[in-house]
C-alpha cells in the first residue's frame, strides 16, 4: 500500500486503516502476531514513530493486545468490532451527508432510496 502524503488523513491513521483492512480480510488473524513498528516502517518507508502511533490507536481500540517482550496480538473478535465501529460511526455519517445532500438537492426519500438500491445492484 501506498500512502497518500496529500490527504488530510495523518499516516499513522492510513497506518490503523491498513491494519484493520489486513484483520478485515482475514490477512492478519484472530490471536495473530502484528508488524512491529519498525516493520511497517520499513515496508512503508515512514518513520518508525509514525508506525508507533497507527499501532497505539489500535491498542486503545481494543483491536491489538500487546504481550510484553513478544509484540502486538490480534484480539480475538478485532473483526466484529472493527465491523460495528465501521458500521455505526462511518456508514452513520455518510448516511448524514447523502441525506442533506439529498434535501439540497430536493430529492425525495424515494427517489433516495430508489438510487441506493441501484448502487446496490450494480456494484
Amino acid at each position: 500500500m501506498d500512502f497518500n502524503a496529500q490527504s488530510t488523513t495523518p499516516i499513522y491513521i492510513q497506518i490503523a486503516e491498513w491494519l484493520e483492512n489486513e484483520i478485515l480480510a482475514v490477512r492478519l488473524l484472530p490471536e495473530g502476531k502484528v508488524y512491529s513498528q519498525y516493520q511497517l516502517a520499513e515496508i512503508f518507508n515512514i518513520n518508525p514513530a509514525t508506525a508507533g502511533k497507527g499501532l497505539t490507536i489500535l491498542v486503545e481500540n481494543e483491536i491489538l493486545f500487546k504481550k510484553r517482550g513478544l509484540g502486538m496480538f490480534v484480539v480475538a473478535d478485532a473483526k466484529e468490532r472493527i465491523l460495528a465501529t465501521r458500521r455505526n460511526h462511518n456508514l452513520t455519517k455518510m448516511a448524514q451527508e447523502i441525506v442533506h445532500e439529498a434535501k439540497r438537492l430536493a430529492v425525495s426519500d424515494e427517489e433516495l432510496i430508489t438510487l441506493i438500491k441501484q448502487i446496490q445492484k450494480e456494484g
